[in-house]
């Protein structure tokens, strides 16, 4: 987690620091691609903000309303940012795009807008690095890819893909820039505006579905049940585990509820022994597995013992 503050702290920073010089950068050249940049910089400071929220509020404990704790305030949060990036980020360089494509303004003079364009992209860029080193140290030998879809924590992943976006859209911005100035075409100070825009919309359509899936709660992975199943019926307790359902609370937290069918001769006490036996041998595996309810019932020959029910 000590990871994932400082590429949000770094974000945070690199982002605070070059969205007023965009503004007033585009402001003297009469850039709208510069301020489409500035805005993006604006949102991607919020969103750190509103990331940071989320992973506070989500460390607070259980309470009378609550019992498993406040973990998924952080998916609500990613959700919010991705919602940020689409409208506030994606919308407005789009809007400001198409109007400078269809209405161009003069061109004025670049030499500031070069100015902030390089900074931006070594601050942008230290920020992609840090985010970068941080995020390689969790892949655990997946690809990029693999690593961001499997990762239950969006705020490791979010910062990777803004500031990723970041340094890509600026280099539009300044090839478009350079070329609006050599060619005397206004029009494509607009385009750079356009292709920003789209840029963020596919990042928040992307975010966003990472983080509704984990707001509508995604279950453990099927080596994991393989591994939970193997653990339950091993048990000399047991006949069958007759279901099993699980959640992500948050990144570090799971809930795993089963229903297991234990041997009909066993008394009550025999059982909660089994129980405990199950529960502590699940958790000493599985760190992240902090909630494990089981539920005893009867075994019928009906039931397909590899048929399991998923939250």
């Amino acid at each position: 987690m000590a990871g994932v503050n400082k590429s949000i702290y770094a974000a945070l920073l690199a982002n605070l620091m070059i969205a007023v010089t965009k503004f007033i950068a585009g402001a003297i050249s009469h850039s709208a691609a510069m301020i489409a940049e500035g805005v993006h910089s604006v949102v991607d400071t919020i969103n750190q903000l509103l990331l940071l929220l989320g992973l506070s509020l989500s460390k607070k404990k259980p309470d009378k309303y609550h019992p498993l704790g406040y973990g998924k305030e952080l998916y609500f949060w990613s959700f919010v940012v991705s919602i940020l990036i689409f409208g506030l980020g994606g919308g407005i360089s789009v809007y400001q795009g198409i109007t400078d494509i269809l209405h161009p303004i003069e061109l004025g003079n670049p030499t500031w807008s070069y100015v902030v364009l390089a900074t931006s992209l070594v601050f942008e860029g230290t920020s992609l690095i840090i985010a970068a080193i941080e995020f390689n140290k969790l892949r655990d030998g997946q690809t990029w890819w693999n690593a961001i879809i499997n990762s239950k924590d969006p705020s490791t992943f979010l910062v990777l893909f803004e500031d990723s976006a970041a340094v890509i859209g600026l280099s539009i911005v300044a090839i478009c820039l350079y070329l609006s100035h050599r060619l005397n075409a206004p029009y494509l100070d607009g385009v750079a505006s356009l292709l920003v825009g789209l840029i963020l919309v596919v990042v928040s359509l992307i975010l966003a579905r990472e983080s509704r899936s984990l707001l509508m709660g995604e279950g453990i992975k099927t080596n994991t049940k393989k591994r939970i199943r193997e653990i339950t019926e091993g048990d000399k307790a047991v006949l069958s585990l007759m279901h099993l359902m699980s959640i992500y609370q948050s990144p570090d937290e799971i809930l795993v509820m089963m229903i297991v069918a234990f041997k009909p001769d066993l008394d009550t006490a025999e059982i909660n022994d089994a129980i405990d036996r199950i529960r502590e041998q699940i958790k000493a595996e599985f760190a992240r597995i902090r909630f494990v309810i089981i539920q005893p019932d009867v075994f019928e020959d009906k039931v397909d013992p590899n048929v399991q029910a998923y939250i």
